[in-house]
């Protein structure tokens, strides 16, 4: 029996975990839920799952992690805002099942330092692919890793086509039904890009070998290719309560979480190039890893700046990466990095992109 801690209860990763956890009562327990803001559905789960433990906001999840018993943290809080409880999970022992990117991209290696080999699992569907095919061979017969990428609503299209873009039309996803935020990073493929820093730091890989294919039936959810010209890639239909079951019970699979493909139907997978020219966000998500220390804070900060001010009409919608990008180029980084050196660096960059959004409207 496995006791589970799920953070971010109520969202969309919270709400699927608890649907795994309630099929597989022999195997999961929930010990402790916390959520953003929303008491009432929070309690509701409580009451349903028989919880004594919950948290309402990121401290108390965070306090949540040292005081509670569990085998494996869920960590599917939106935003930087994760750091906390993600780093506590790690410092306590606990298996980290990791959805929640931004704490381990901003923390960097504040996380990895004190994550012991395997402690961490990821949750993302393309990372849980790269892990399961990772069991293919050893590390040393690795030649990169390949992450997919659906290309949100907008592939195929150019930059100066990307330029009318509607905050409607960015949150028609083809594929993923996700948050305003999420939603919209996919369509920039600023999510794509902190995907490949998560993929560096999660298995050590760089950044030269590490490339973004366009796939858009999501149904290879990313592949590993190896020294002697094998590629193993991880498929099935886009659902995220498999990935959610393997970080919750990693390595072993649990049964019936998700529908297998139907290889009696004729199905056509494809997969096309990034088109860095219309969506240059991969390219500066590798400068900005390359970077390290409070780098990638300012890119996500900065970011959920631009996003907001693209839904509010302030900001062109390729207007949010070219915003990105000139906060990050005027970043002077603190030294050491800490908790505090994030903070402030977050800061400045929402700042900063505020600034030029105000003097460019």
């Amino acid at each position: 029996m496995r006791r589970v801690l799920v953070l971010g209860s109520t969202g969309s990763i919270g709400t699927q975990a608890l649907e795994v956890i309630r099929a597989n009562p022999r195997r999961f327990e929930v010990v402790g839920l916390a959520a953003g803001s929303d008491r009432v559905g929070m309690e509701a789960q409580a009451a349903s799952f028989a919880v004594e433990h919950t948290a309402l906001g990121a401290d108390e999840a965070e306090q949540l992690v040292r005081d509670v018993e569990a085998d494996v943290v869920l960590n599917g809080i939106t935003g930087s805002v994760g750091l906390g409880p993600t780093l506590a999970a790690l410092e306590c022992g606990r298996t980290l099942a990791l959805a929640n990117k931004e704490s381990l991209i901003v923390g960097g290696e504040l996380v990895t330092a004190i994550a012991a080999p395997g402690q961490i699992v990821p949750v993302d569907s393309e990372h849980s692919a790269i892990a399961q095919a990772l069991r293919s061979g050893s590390d040393s017969e690795v030649r990169r890793i390949v992450l997919t990428a659906s290309g949100g609503p907008f592939r195929g299209r150019s930059r100066a086509e990307l330029e009318g873009v509607t905050p409607a039309e960015a949150l028609a996803h083809p594929t993923w039904d996700m948050g305003r935020v999420v939603t919209t990073n996919s369509a920039t493929l600023v999510n794509k890009g902190l995907e490949v820093i998560e993929a560096h730091l999660l298995f050590d890989m760089d950044y030269d070998d590490i490339d973004v294919v366009v796939h858009p039936q999501s149904i290879v959810h990313s592949m590993v290719e190896f020294v002697d010209g094998s590629t193993i890639a991880q498929a099935s239909p886009p659902d995220m309560r498999l990935p959610i079951s393997l970080g919750l019970d990693w390595p072993n699979r649990v049964g019936g979480v998700g529908r297998p493909l139907d290889w009696t139907t004729a199905t056509s997978w494809t997969f096309e190039p990034l088109d860095d020219a219309a969506f240059p966000a991969v390219r500066l998500a590798k400068r900005v890893g390359r970077a390290g220390g409070t780098f990638p804070a300012v890119f996500n900060a900065a970011n959920e700046q631009a996003v907001d001010a693209f839904h509010e009409g302030r900001l062109s919608f390729p207007g949010i990466v070219e915003l990105v990008e000139r906060v990050v180029e005027s970043h002077e980084p603190e030294s050491p990095l800490t908790r505090e050196s994030l903070a402030a660096a977050e800061t400045w960059a929402r700042d900063a992109a505020d600034r030029a959004i105000a003097a460019a409207s």
